[in-house]
Formats: structure tokens, C-alpha cells, sequence
């Protein structure tokens, strides 16, 4: 995860973005195309793919996404599955060859680093989502992982498989209480996890700077106490992320999104996933030293 989500950014742009709710409110009904006309947890936002780059001919700025076959062109949860299976299987395969093969940790440190720099460049710098690129930033963020995952493994034994159970139960949890609407991610919402993510990764900057330059731990972020509350707070942001990646899925299909956003949701998804993971990963490190 990089050490944030660089998707979590795309969300706030307008077109193609997440779920619109930095746009302008979009008067209507249902029936008018507005699926959010009855929506008791959100406002009505303006359809972010009101103008489509994928689309020819242009895009009908009433209806939103240009008018073509209703099967046709159009993401479906079939393919946010499908695309996500595909980035977190290729997650999966390079961390076991990181783990397998005994790939130095400097290695595992600079794969990382190329992962941070494939994320950031198809979150920012990149309009279309290049299935080349994010399955390229699986691939580097797995070796990345399986590296750390057998370091972790050798003072905390079992944390990796521990870390990837807390995951899948911190998943699970946060599905269960978007659908339920434990969590109604709204404009608030948004915000609130907007500044949690800015304000944990700028601490975390500073604390790998005092580490560099002051040696040990630095300001003590990773280690007792301190570390535990620290490594519970990265987890629960990971979690609100994972949040406004089912609304973005749910939004995109919804609003009748083109099928190749699905990378996007998956490489979302992906990072989302990885986060907590490494947060899960620190936190049971912490909890099983002497």
C-alpha cells in the first residue's frame, strides 16, 4: 500500500472518480436515472461518468453514460470479481515466490518501492486504468510482501498467517456493516477518512525520519504501547478505506460505468486489502515481542 492508498485520491477528481460526492447535487428521480433519488443515507450526487473517455461518439450529458445495449460495455460486479481475483492472485503468487526463494530484504524493500511508484503513476498520472501496470504493482507489491511477511516470521512465528486471517476477518466485518449500513459513507464520512489517511501517513513519514536519522525506532510509533494503539488505528483507516471502495464498486455499477473501471475497483480493492495486512502484520509483531 504504498504506505496509503494512491487510489484513495482518485475518488476526489470529478469524472471517473469515486461516487461523485465532491460534485455538484444532481436534481431528479429514479426513474429519471438518478439512482440515489431514494437514497436515505446520501445525497444526490451528479453522475461521475456524466463524460466517459472510454465512450465514442461523445456522451449524452442527461442520461450520463452514452446510450448503447444494456449488456454491453457496462462494469458489472461479475467483472470487479473477476479483475480483483486476478491483481490479489498475482499478490498472492509473487509473495510466495518472495518467501520461497529467500529474496534479501533490500530486494523486498526496493520492489516495494517500485510498487509505491506503479500505484501512484496509474492513480495520478494515468486517465485509463492500465491492466499492465496495476498487475505489474501486484507483482512487486507481493515480492514486496513475502519478503517482509518471512522477516516477521522469524521473531513473531505464525504472524504472517495470523495477519492474513485478521485481514480477511476485518474484510468481512467491514462488508457486513456497509450492507447492513452500520456505515454510511457520505460526504462526512468521506472527509473525516480523507484527513485520518493524510494525517497517519504524514506521522508515519516523520517517524521513519527520526528512525533514519536518530536511529532506533524513532518517535517509538512501532514498538510497546504506543506501537499497539498506533497499529489499531492504522488497521480501523484501512477498514474506512475498504469502505469507500464497496461504495465506489457499488456506485460504478449503479451508475452504469464502463467495464474497464473495474480495474480500478480492483486495484483499489488491492491496496485497501494490502494496508491493513501490513498494518495487521506490525500490530501482531508488537503484540509477540518480549
Amino acid at each position: 500500500m504504498r504506505s496509503s492508498n494512491p487510489v484513495f485520491s482518485r475518488r476526489f477528481r470529478g469524472n471517473n472518480g469515486y461516487a461523485g460526492f465532491n460534485a455538484a447535487p444532481q436534481a431528479g428521480t429514479a426513474a429519471q436515472g438518478n439512482p440515489y433519488a431514494n437514497n436515505p443515507y446520501a445525497q444526490q450526487p451528479a453522475n461521475p461518468y456524466a463524460t466517459n473517455p472510454y465512450a465514442q461518439g461523445g456522451p449524452d450529458l442527461q442520461q450520463g453514460y452514452p446510450q448503447a445495449p444494456a449488456t454491453t460495455g457496462r462494469m458489472t460486479m461479475d467483472d470487479v470479481v473477476m479483475r480483483t481475483g486476478m491483481t490479489l492472485g498475482t499478490v498472492i503468487l509473487a509473495a510466495a515466490v518472495g518467501w520461497g526463494l529467500n529474496v534479501p530484504v533490500a530486494v523486498g524493500y526496493g520492489a516495494g518501492l517500485v510498487a509505491m511508484l506503479l500505484g501512484f503513476a496509474q492513480s495520478i498520472f494515468l486517465r485509463k486504468p492500465v491492466p499492465a501496470v496495476i498487475l505489474a504493482y501486484a507483482a512487486f507489491e507481493g515480492l514486496f510482501l513475502g519478503v517482509v511477511s518471512k522477516a516477521f516470521n522469524h521473531y513473531a512465528q505464525g504472524a504472517p498467517v495470523q495477519a492474513v486471517l485478521g485481514t480477511m476477518l476485518v474484510s468481512v466485518g467491514v462488508l457486513i456493516a456497509y450492507k447492513t449500513r452500520l456505515i454510511r459513507v457520505n460526504r462526512r464520512f468521506t472527509r473525516f477518512v480523507t484527513a485520518a489517511v493524510i494525517g497517519f501517513v504524514l506521522l508515519m513519514m516523520v517517524n521513519m525520519l527520526f528512525a533514519v536519522f536518530g536511529g532506533g525506532d524513532g518517535l517509538g510509533l512501532r514498538t510497546g504501547w504506543l506501537g499497539i494503539v498506533v497499529g489499531v488505528v492504522g488497521v480501523l483507516i484501512g477498514a474506512a478505506v475498504l469502505a469507500l471502495d464497496f461504495k465506489q464498486v457499488e456506485d460504478g455499477i449503479q451508475y452504469g460505468a464502463p467495464r474497464e473501471e473495474s480495474w480500478f475497483s480492483a486495484f483499489g480493492l488491492t491496496v485497501s486489502l494490502v494496508w491493513i495486512y501490513i498494518q495487521m502484520l506490525q500490530l501482531i509483531g508488537i503484540l509477540n515481542e518480549d
